[in-house]
């Protein structure tokens, strides 16, 4: 199923979308580790600038299983005949949903070792997949068939509300179905964001946006984001489930309906999917 028909614009029911890490091997047993009980398993793009299992693959390999899945693309590390052949055999193994994304900087011990490529912009290849849809590859030759990928685009509100909501805009307007936000801990900020997005972006602007919602653990890894206020209460023994959920409850008085779950990353990179489905269970029964 395409995200756009599992959102909540679509059902009118409460849609998550659960974030997934790839592990570091190319053992099967990770399927098992992605029976969440989330609406879509999004496949993310080698977290930590890591070797990791192919997110495209991994989808497949997760929606052969009977899950619903997204896979995270990079403009990074390949260039455009890599990233539209990645694309190719991913229509192949049936998956539909993918996520635009530029990739974590290489640090400078790493650029002694592998090279960034960037031969597109996110914007960029949203564009390009959106004409493989239409039939064309970059080199404006008909392809044997079109694509039918469902395109999605991530945003930052973390970076400024105005900015980011032009930049969402031009993304829509290349080709982006839908949006996906890094982790809110201030819903104020998404009522600034939809005044600023609906002035630019005009009819652009109906697009289903998942907003991100982070379960955290007081030992685990706590972004630059994370407000004092929530980094005081996981110190005072409060758990990261139960603020997640006082701010879902947030999330659903502003109607934001469509939910983008990061579960806790544990020092050394790890997800604790335990706590998103104990998270998600607590939801359903609510």
């Amino acid at each position: 199923m395409k995200i756009t028909e599992g959102s909540f614009e679509a059902t009118g029911h409460t849609s998550v979308i659960c974030d997934f890490s790839p592990p570091r091997s190319g053992d099967a047993a990770v399927v098992g580790q992605a029976q969440i009980d989330a609406d879509f398993i999004s496949v993310a793009y080698n977290p930590g600038r890591a070797v990791r299992t192919n997110s495209a693959m991994l989808a497949a390999a997760i929606q052969n299983s009977g899950k619903d899945a997204v896979f995270t693309l990079a403009t990074r590390d390949m260039n455009k005949l890599a990233l539209q052949t990645q694309l190719l055999g991913a229509q192949l193994l049936g998956v539909q949903n993918v996520v635009v994304v530029q990739g974590d900087p290489f640090g400078e011990r790493d650029q002694t070792r592998v090279a960034s490529v960037n031969d597109y912009t996110p914007t960029g290849l949203i564009a390009a997949i959106a004409q493989m849809n239409q039939g064309q590859d970059f080199k404006e030759s008909k392809l044997g068939q079109p694509t039918d990928f469902c395109i999605g685009a991530t945003m930052d509100l973390g970076r400024g509300i105005e900015e980011e909501a032009q930049l969402a805009v031009r993304k829509v307007e290349a080709g982006a179905e839908f949006l996906i936000t890094q982790p809110i801990f201030n819903v104020d900020h998404v009522a600034r964001y939809r005044e600023s997005f609906g002035y630019h972006a005009g009819k652009a602007g109906t697009v289903p946006i998942y907003f991100g919602l982070q379960i955290l653990e007081k030992n685990g890894v706590l972004f630059s984001s994370v407000p004092e206020s929530v980094r005081s209460e996981l110190e005072d023994g409060r758990t990261g489930v139960d603020i997640a959920l006082e701010l879902y409850r947030k999330f659903q008085k502003a109607r934001l309906n469509n939910i983008y779950l990061m579960p806790p990353i544990k020092r050394g990179g790890a997800r604790n999917y335990e706590a998103a489905k104990e998270f998600l269970g607590k939801i359903k029964k609510a």
